[in-house]
């Protein structure tokens, strides 16, 4: 029997999508994958279906490196009403509790100080993180409530943006795995009348902002025009989603044994963490630091594939 033919094209770099509003973030990854008509691709991090904003979309080899965005902070801007708690925490939940507002933006800005630094949310029920491998929203969307840990997120800043009486909104930069719908609630629970999120847009994966993300209408034009050298030009090479990394220069011997997956003694490395592999002035992939000094390969880019 045949090898199966791979359906689509083997490309490689990462899409900067500004998510559009309630769709879910897998249906946005499959929307883009259609349009470029990819063989391979995957997003770094779920957005809720009414949140929009930066959602990066790996393609090809880009997916090996898309923990590295998974893993990176990330900055929100959120619009909040108090005075309701809702079930998901959000404008898409019932309307649990209702209280009268008496706060001022003195108060709500004094209290946002005990929300920076490192703090301990336990996640929503109404979550995509698992139990047994089911979501916990589809749980809870059978009115079924399990126990979660504790964790611990850290909130590097959290300013105040605008404040109308019951509603606010807040500029978040954050640590990964930070619910920023469970923050908005633990305000408002603080402020002793409750709070649900109305709005919220992530404005940065790591190094990555809004103001380099495309639409999915354009997108969309683009394909209908037929466009794909345009639409190619709109990814960025997976090396820009390492620039917290240094970036060692390889030469001949030293890239060929690499490739070989063997560690090598490369001069002038940082004594630990992860570095970028240059090859000729192009990004191969990410190498360990060894306790011994020697640089071993973690993860390669395929030459084969064609990438931007």
């Amino acid at each position: 029997m045949g090898r199966r033919r791979k359906r689509g094209r083997d490309i490689t770099g990462i899409l900067l999508l500004d998510k559009p509003t309630d769709i879910t973030s897998n249906k946005a990854l499959q929307q883009a994958k259609f349009l470029y008509f990819a063989a391979k691709a995957g997003h770094t991090g779920a957005l809720d279906p009414i949140a929009t904003g930066v959602l990066p979309i790996c393609f090809g080899e880009a997916t090996k490196f898309s923990q590295y965005l998974l893993n990176a902070d990330k900055k929100y801007r959120v619009t909040a009403k108090l005075g309701e708690k809702t079930t998901t925490a959000d404008r898409e939940g019932e309307v649990i509790e209702s209280k009268p507002v008496d706060v001022t933006e003195e108060q709500l800005v004094k209290l946002l100080q005990q929300f920076k630094g490192t703090i301990s949310q336990v996640p929503s029920m109404y979550s995509a993180l698992k139990k047994d491998g089911v979501p916990l929203y589809k749980l809870a969307r059978k009115g079924i409530e399990v126990e979660r840990d504790a964790r611990e997120v850290d909130i590097y800043s959290l300013e105040l943006v605008a404040f109308s009486g019951d509603e606010f909104v807040l500029d978040v930069h954050c640590s990964k795995g930070t619910y920023v719908r469970n923050l908005v609630e633990d305000i408002g629970d603080e402020l002793g009348c409750g709070a649900h999120v109305l709005e919220l847009r992530r404005t940065a994966v790591g190094g990555f902002t809004l103001e380099q993300t495309v639409s999915m209408a354009h997108l969309e034009e683009l394909k209908q025009a037929d466009a794909k050298l345009e639409m190619d030009e709109l990814l960025v090479p997976v090396e820009q989603a390492l620039s917290h990394m240094p970036l060692v220069q390889l030469t001949d011997d030293e890239a060929y044994y690499i490739r070989l997956g063997q560690a090598v003694q490369i001069a002038g490395v940082p004594v630990d963490g992860s570095v970028g592999l240059l090859h000729d002035n192009q990004f191969i992939g990410v190498g360990v630091i060894n306790d011994d000094g020697k640089v071993a390969p973690s993860r390669l880019i395929r030459t084969d594939e064609a990438s931007v």
